[in-house]
């Protein structure tokens, strides 16, 4: 195996261990999340995401495998986002927006 074709066997497998990792997480989310956070459905992504892992298990097509690897960054990017925010997930734990490193931020007084 040449360097060229180390590289790009690491490449297939990180897609795929992504579209895995966004199957999982897309399954552990409410099915009213997706609808609050209006981005589509759960059975919508759930699909996607699915295909998305069989092709790059099974059908090793650069093309699909690269419409995939969007429909992963898609999911990462602004899905599940939305969707923490909606079911109380997002933000930092214990804090409001206008906390520092240090405790909350009082406006200088």
């Amino acid at each position: 195996m040449t360097a060229f074709g180390g590289f790009m066997s690491l490449l297939f497998l990180g897609m795929l261990v992504l579209a895995v990792v966004a199957l999982v997480m897309a399954a552990m989310a409410r099915e009213d999340a997706y609808r609050a956070a209006d981005k589509k459905t759960k059975p919508f992504w759930m699909i996607i995401l699915g295909v998305t892992v069989a092709v790059n298990l099974l059908v090793p097509i650069l093309f699909l495998q690269i419409a995939g690897l969007i429909a992963t960054i898609v999911f990462f990017v602004d899905v599940r986002p939305a969707i923490k925010q909606v079911s109380g997930g997002g933000g930092r734990p214990g804090g409001s927006s206008s906390d520092g490193p240090y405790g909350p931020y009082n406006g200088g007084r």
